[in-house]
């Protein structure tokens, strides 16, 4: 049998070896015209010496997009490495003295936790680079006669993203595993695996300021440049006479790209720390191999998810738009089949043919076997693929419910907000009854170490779901490049058929992301009720965590009005930084009139935009952030672990929830608009530019910072303060026995 070492470590060289040469396929698309006729590129009427004024246009657009994302994440990671610095030396201090003054252990806390940190940074920029890289190269290619060449540009952009983050995130992962195993013996592996939840944490953190910060960021400009462009002054998106469309296009790749990589990540890192916390027994006594089972998974799921790329780009690859929403779910479904078989050979090769963990609950010992740990991932794995496309069911308007939506915009934006508030509360109840089952039958099968493999199960085909994620916002600022260069208007349709494929994909690609976040928390929460039980000797939560103990339910009660406050926090900041860029927008149309000519002779002030959403975004994002780190930290220190376990639990079931629906809102109403902008001028719905369709963007608008700032970064809520209890678990105790320094009863 090969060592799991050496499948773990091969597999994340060829996640990323296999994004490089995605990233030199798409590298071969270029943007001047070139002299050689024999090249391809040549011949392209696009790029011909006769549309160098054209060339020029879209360099000095996919410049401006460039600098402007550059700008804002330099100046984000700035403010990250800052917080980031001081909350190292916070974890230093109390997880060393938590610990009985073990500053050993401290120290290896707190540099995995800036291991994790960077990683993220990594990602998240990475991310980016390739997304703006890719958006006009995308454009070019939709310029050529059929769809293959421009759906495959897109689709090998987010496989960059999607497989250089699995691979460099279990790469980075696994060697600081390795690292610390020279320091810890083998009866003492419980110890490496906490000191290893500071990588989770350190990428939840980033995670949290990037979803935030980006999504403020992208929405502020999104909502700006569509109130004054679009419904005052009747201009398209992404016209190049808007002064905020660069910004709105900088924001695709800072809040949706950068964004979801960090989050991605840190649902990876996390789940990964939690089963390794939760069955470090099995590696006590069955071997390395064994125990580091989770990390297998995500090493095997990079070649299956490799494999299966093949199907879009080369077995059945896209000729007429009809296949192009196909070919991206095809990949979910292909990938999710693919793991099965996968994981079941992982599990009969690499666990024992019997091994134990002690029950969470209770002070039984169960013997489990590798069918079991299959299953378990197999659900978690079956039921992200059910929750994502119940989710496109409910956010494509391929069915009737976004439909609904779009016909109630005959009466008014009022009757439009109204279905779309509906349909997101609707849309809830199936995912959250498939969570339910998969949380039950893990559970029942391996106990809490079941539901860290399901969650692993969720993201076993994480390089595809980021591929996918990637590939709707690289459309999206295809299309605005094509308008801004005033491109033929048959590009702009294809990038818009391309990018109406895409949102539907982003929105399963968001039920994914919720439903893991939910499955990782939970295994979180059992990791720190494990490790809580293991420092005071079973003393504490031996026979579970009773909810109706006063002061457990109590903070039940306050974790549950967590994502809320949260939620207005953020929807608050975009509506600040909205109102802001409206009305730098409507200043510069109210000086210079001709901006709004059909044919203007001077280009709008763009970077004051730009200006704005950046400064917005570094201010709004920290004190959401700052709530959800310290409102654990600080409930564990005054009211002890019996508080912060009621917590998690409210938080954690209010955000699931209120997550779907806000996601679900905003993806059904953007569809809707997007379905009514397909129908002719004389058609009921009366097509672009009609009151229907103002009634539409309205709801298109509201719904921006539902689907793209405050319901995905709720993710992000349960996961960073659970991650961050698990943390800071042994500081907690440490206090009065767990109870504080309040030890209230």
């Amino acid at each position: 049998m090969i060592p799991a070492t050496l499948v773990i470590t091969v597999t994340a060289f060829i996640g990323l070896k296999w994004a490089a040469l995605q990233f030199w396929l798409i590298s071969r698309i270029k943007i001047e015209a070139t002299t050689d006729a024999g090249d391809d590129e040549a011949e392209d009427p696009l790029l011909s010496d006769e549309n160098n004024e054209t060339t020029a246009r879209l360099k000095e657009i996919y410049t401006a997009i460039y600098e402007g994302a550059e700008s804002f994440l330099r100046a984000e990671y700035k403010v990250c490495l800052l917080f980031c610095s001081v909350f190292t030396v916070i974890i230093f201090v109390l997880v060393g003295w938590g610990a009985g003054w073990d500053m050993v252990k401290g120290a290896l806390t707190a540099v995995s936790f800036l291991l994790g940190a960077l990683t993220s940074m990594a990602s998240g920029y990475l991310g980016m680079k390739v997304a703006v890289y890719s958006n006009v190269r995308t454009t070019i290619s939709a310029a050529k006669p059929g769809w293959r060449d421009c759906f495959n540009t897109a689709f090998r952009a987010g496989a960059v993203m999607g497989f250089s983050l699995c691979g460099l995130g279990i790469l980075v992962l696994y060697l600081t595993m390795l690292s610390y195993k020279l320091y810890f013996p083998q009866a003492n592996w419980l110890a490496l695996t906490e000191c290893l939840t500071g990588f989770g944490l350190g990428g939840s953190v980033i995670a949290m300021f990037g979803r935030v910060g980006g999504g403020i960021y992208t929405k502020a400009a999104d909502v700006g440049a569509d109130l004054v462009g679009k419904v005052v002054h009747g201009i398209p998106e992404d016209d190049p006479r808007n002064p905020a469309t660069i910004a709105d296009n900088v924001g695709d790749n800072v809040g949706d790209v950068a964004g979801m990589g960090s989050d991605l990540f840190g649902s990876f890192a996390e789940s990964t720390c939690a089963a390794l916390v939760i069955g470090s027994s099995i590696g006590v006594a069955s071997g390395w191999d064994a125990m580091v089972f989770p990390v297998l998974v995500s090493g095997v799921g990079i070649i299956v998810c490799l494999f299966a790329s093949f199907i879009a780009t080369d077995i059945w690859p896209v000729k007429k738009e009809a296949q192009v929403e196909m070919a991206l779910k095809v990949q979910l479904i292909a990938t999710t089949l693919l793991m099965i078989p996968a994981v079941y050979f992982t599990a009969r090769w690499y666990l024992p043919s019997e091994f134990e963990i002690k029950s969470t609950v209770g002070s039984d010992t169960l013997t489990l076997h590798p069918w079991q740990a299959f299953l378990c991932v197999t659900m978690g794995a079956v039921g992200g693929l059910i929750i994502g496309l119940v989710t496109e069911y409910y956010t494509s308007h391929s069915y009737s419910p976004v439909r609904e939506v779009a016909n109630a915009c005959k009466t008014g934006a009022a009757t439009n907000m109204i279905y779309g508030i509906a349909l997101g509360y609707k849309s809830a109840i199936i995912p959250v009854l498939v969570l339910a089952m998969v949380v039950y039958g893990s559970f029942s099968l391996c106990d809490m170490y079941g539901v860290s493999l399901a969650a692993i199960g969720f993201l076993a085909n994480l390089a595809t779901g980021l591929t996918i994620d990637v590939y709707g916002p690289v459309c999206d600022n295809a299309g605005g490049i094509a308008e801004m260069a005033e491109l033929d208007p048959s590009v702009r349709e294809k990038t818009d058929a391309l990018d109406a494929a895409g949102n539907t994909t982003a929105a399963i690609g968001k039920g994914f992301a919720i439903g893991s976040a939910a499955l990782v928390s939970l295994a979180l929460f059992g990791a720190f009720v494990t490790r809580i039980r293991h420092s005071s000797n079973d003393a504490l939560f031996e026979h579970g965590v009773n909810m109706l103990e006063p002061l457990t339910f109590a903070f039940g009660i306050i974790g549950g009005m967590i994502p809320f406050a949260f939620a207005a926090m953020t929807m608050k900041s975009v509506g600040l930084a909205a109102m802001e860029m409206v009305q730098e927008v409507q200043r510069q149309f109210d000086e210079n009139p001709q901006l709004l000519d059909d044919n203007p002779s001077e280009r709008p002030d763009y970077d004051a935009c730009i200006a704005i959403s950046t400064n917005a975004s570094l201010k709004e994002m920290v004190p959401p952030g700052a709530m959800v780190i310290f409102t654990p930290l600080l409930t564990g220190i005054f009211f002890g672990v019996n508080a912060i376990s009621g917590l998690l639990v409210g938080a954690l079931i209010a955000s699931i929830q209120l997550a779907i629906s806000m996601s679900n809102s905003g993806g059904a109403w953007d569809n809707a608009k997007k379905y009514i902008e397909k129908q002719p001028t004389d058609s009921e719905l009366g097509g672009k530019g009609s009151d229907i369709h103002k009634a539409a963007v309205v709801g298109d608008t509201v719904g921006d910072p539902f689907k793209d700032t405050s319901g995905p970064a709720l993710n992000i809520v349960m996961k960073l303060m659970a991650v961050l209890s698990l943390v800071f678990a042994d500081t907690f105790y440490a206090i009065h026995g767990g109870g504080g320094v309040f030890n209230l009863k």
